[in-house]
C-alpha cells in the first residue's frame, strides 16, 4: 500500500478510492484496487506503467492498469428471451454501463427490431442442430479483435472450450440458480412442483466446466404457495436482469478480480 500511494503522489495524482481484501493476513492473498485521478492522463499513462512495472515488480504481484474514460467495448449474446437483453440495452443508454456495444449476436431474430430501435447493429448467427462449427466460426468473425468484454443475455447455446479459447475475452453468463436441481428443461415449472420457497439467479464468469465458472454476482427473492411456474418464472426474470446488469456493471468499472475459481468484488 505504501508503494502504490507513494507512487501515485509521484505523478501528482489525487486518489479516489482504495480498496484493499487478504484472505489470510499470515501469509495469505492480498488484493488492492485504488482509482485516482490525473489531469492529463493520457499523456502520463506510459510513464506511469513504466512505474507501475519498476515499482511492483519486485512483489511479485499481478496487476493491470486501465484508463476508465475509455469504455470497453461490450458484445452481447441472446436467444429468444428478451429481458436480460433489454435491461442491460436501457441501463446502458442512461448511461450507468460504462460500455460500448459494437453488436448484439442472436441465433434467432426475434429481439432483432428491439435491439435496432437502440440504434445498435444486430447479427442473426443460426446454430441448429449437432454440428456448431459454421455458427462458431461465424461468431468469431464478428468478435474477433472487436469486443473486450462478451456478455451472455440468455443465450441458449453451449460456449464450446474452443470458442472460449479463440475469443479471447472474459464472457460473462446468467442463469437461474435452479442447478444443479433442477436441471434441463422447464426449470420453473420443476420448481413450482417441488414447492420452493426460494428462487435466485448467478452470474459468473464462463470457463471450459460451463456453469462452473467464478461467480461474480448472486441474489435471492422469496415465493410462497400461491405462485404458479408463470409466476416464479416472472420473479425469476426480475432477479436476472438485475443480477446481471451489476455483474456487468461491475466488470466494467474494473470491481472484479479473479482468483483461482472465485471473484474478489470491490462494489
Amino acid at each position: 500500500m505504501a508503494a502504490v500511494t507513494a507512487l501515485i503522489m509521484r505523478h501528482e495524482a489525487n486518489i479516489v478510492t482504495l480498496d484493499q481484501y487478504s484472505d489470510d493476513p499470515e501469509g495469505g492473498a492480498f488484493f488492492q484496487r485504488v482509482v485516482f485521478h490525473r489531469p492529463g492522463l493520457s499523456i502520463a499513462l506510459p510513464q506511469i506503467d513504466a512505474d507501475v512495472a519498476e515499482t511492483l515488480d519486485p512483489y511479485g504481484v499481478q496487476w493491470v492498469l486501465t484508463d476508465q474514460s475509455v469504455p470497453k467495448r461490450m458484445a452481447i449474446l441472446a436467444s429468444t428471451s428478451d429481458h436480460c437483453l433489454l435491461e442491460l440495452l436501457w441501463r446502458h443508454r442512461r448511461g450507468e454501463l460504462p460500455v460500448t456495444i459494437p453488436m448484439l449476436i442472436s441465433n434467432h431474430t426475434n429481439v432483432a427490431e428491439d435491439v435496432r430501435s437502440f440504434g445498435l447493429p444486430f447479427f442473426h448467427v443460426p446454430s441448429q442442430g449437432p454440428d456448431k462449427s459454421a455458427a462458431e466460426a461465424r461468431i468469431l468473425e464478428l468478435l474477433g479483435g472487436n469486443v473486450d468484454l462478451v456478455v451472455l443475455a440468455r443465450y441458449m447455446q453451449i460456449i464450446s472450450e474452443d470458442v472460449l479459447d479463440a475469443v479471447g475475452v472474459p464472457v460473462i453468463n446468467i442463469h437461474h440458480s435452479f442447478l444443479p436441481a433442477f436441471i434441463g428443461a422447464a426449470p420453473y415449472r420443476k420448481a413450482a412442483e417441488r414447492g420452493v420457497k426460494l428462487i435466485g439467479a448467478t452470474s459468473h464468469y464462463v470457463t471450459k466446466d460451463l456453469d462452473e465458472g467464478p461467480i461474480i454476482e448472486q441474489d435471492v427473492a422469496r415465493v410462497d404457495h400461491t405462485m404458479d411456474a408463470a409466476a416464479l418464472q416472472a420473479r425469476g426474470a426480475y432477479v436476472e436482469r438485475a443480477v446481471l446488469s451489476r455483474a456487468v456493471q461491475w466488470h466494467a468499472q474494473d470491481r472484479v478480480i479473479r482468483h483461482g475459481n472465485h471473484t474478489i468484488v470491490f462494489p
